[in-house]
C-alpha cells in the first residue's frame, strides 16, 4: 500500500467520522423534518426533468467537444457511455469514471484519447463556469466588492480565457496527479462552446434544487432563483474536487447545511431535510439510468456474433 493511498483512505475516515459527528448532533432535527414533510409532488418531478435536461446538456457539450477532436460519436452512444462512466464517480479516487469512459468509447469506435481528453477538458471547463455561475448568483449573498456586475464582468473574462486556462489547468493536474494527461489541441470556439454549455447546466441544477426545495418542504421556501443556484453550486463544486469523497459525499452535505443556515434560506429542520433528500434525488437521478444502460446491451453488441 502506497503512501497516496494511506493518506487518501485516512482521509476519507476522517471525513466519514465527521459526518458521522455531524450526523448525530442534528438527528433531532432530521427527525423531526422527515416526520413533517408535506412534499408537492409536481414540483418534485418538474425538479427531476430539468435536471435530466441538465444531463442532456452536458452530453451534447461533451459530444460536440469529441467531434472537435476529430471523431464521431452518436448522441445515443454518447448518452450510453457518459451514463454508466459517470457511475465511477462514486468510486475513491474519481479515476474509474475516466477509465470506463475510454473503454466505453473504444467500444463506440472513437478513439480513447479522444474521449477521455474531451472529458477531461469539460471537467475543468465545468469547473471554472461552475465558480464563476456561483459568484455570479451569490454576489449580493457573499457582498462582492461591486456586486453582480463586477462577478459578470468577471464570468465573461473567465469564459474568454478558457481556450488558455484549460491547457494550463492540463499541465497543472499532471505535475500534482503525476498522470499524463495529454494537453488537449482544440480550436477556441470549441471550448467556448463548453462554456456555455456546462454554464447552462449549472443554472438548470441550480433551478431545479430550488423546485426540488419547494416540494420537499410544501412550498415553504424563501429567497430568489439566483440564491438557490448559489447555495447549489458552491457546494457542488466543493464535492466535485474532493477526490478523496466518492461523489463528494460528506463534503457536499456539511458545506450545503451550512449555507443554507447562514443565508437563511433553510434553517432547523428544513435544512436537515434538504440535505438529506438532495443527495438521495441526485443519486437516484444519477444511478438509475447508468444501471438501466448496463443492463440494456447496445443492438449491435447483443447481435455480433460473439455473442451467439
Amino acid at each position: 500500500m502506497t503512501r497516496a493511498t494511506v493518506m487518501r483512505r485516512a482521509l476519507q475516515l476522517a471525513l466519514l467520522g465527521f459526518v458521522g459527528w455531524y450526523v448525530a448532533r442534528h438527528w433531532d432535527e432530521y427527525e423531526h423534518a422527515f416526520a413533517s414533510a408535506r412534499p408537492i409532488w409536481r414540483a418534485i418531478l418538474g425538479s427531476c426533468a430539468l435536471v435530466l435536461a441538465s444531463y442532456l446538456v452536458l452530453i451534447q457539450t461533451w459530444r460536440q467537444t469529441v467531434q472537435a477532436w476529430g471523431e464521431r460519436l452518436s448522441f445515443a452512444d454518447a448518452t450510453r457511455i457518459w451514463f454508466i462512466s459517470n457511475l465511477g464517480k462514486y468510486v475513491p479516487g474519481k479515476v474509474w469514471a475516466i477509465a470506463a469512459m475510454g473503454t466505453l468509447a473504444q467500444d463506440a469506435g472513437v478513439s480513447p484519447v479522444a474521449a477521455i481528453g474531451s472529458s477531461l477538458v469539460v471537467q475543468l471547463v465545468n469547473i471554472l463556469t461552475g465558480f464563476g455561475v456561483f459568484l455570479v448568483a451569490g454576489a449580493h449573498v457573499m457582498l462582492l466588492p461591486g456586486g453582480t456586475t463586477v462577478a459578470l464582468i468577471s464570468l465573461g473574462l473567465l469564459v474568454f480565457l478558457m481556450p488558455w486556462l484549460v491547457p494550463f489547468a492540463v499541465h497543472a493536474l499532471n505535475r500534482v496527479s503525476r498522470r499524463q494527461f495529454g494537453e488537449p489541441h482544440l480550436p477556441p470556439s470549441a471550448i467556448w462552446w463548453a462554456g456555455v454549455g456546462t454554464a447552462s447546466a449549472w443554472l438548470l441544477y441550480g433551478v431545479a434544487f430550488q423546485w426540488f426545495a419547494t416540494g420537499v418542504s410544501g412550498g415553504a421556501t424563501a429567497g430568489t432563483t439566483g440564491d438557490w443556484i448559489a447555495i447549489f453550486t458552491g457546494p457542488y463544486l466543493l464535492g466535485f474536487v474532493a477526490l478523496f469523497a466518492p461523489g463528494g459525499i460528506g463534503v457536499r452535505e456539511i458545506a450545503m447545511a451550512e449555507s443554507l443556515q447562514r443565508t437563511g434560506l433553510a434553517v432547523g429542520a428544513l435544512s436537515a431535510l434538504l440535505v438529506a433528500a438532495s443527495r438521495v434525488w441526485l443519486t437516484v437521478l444519477e444511478i438509475i439510468p447508468g444501471v438501466l444502460f448496463l443492463l440494456i446491451r447496445p443492438a449491435a453488441r447483443r447481435d455480433s456474433p460473439s455473442d451467439q
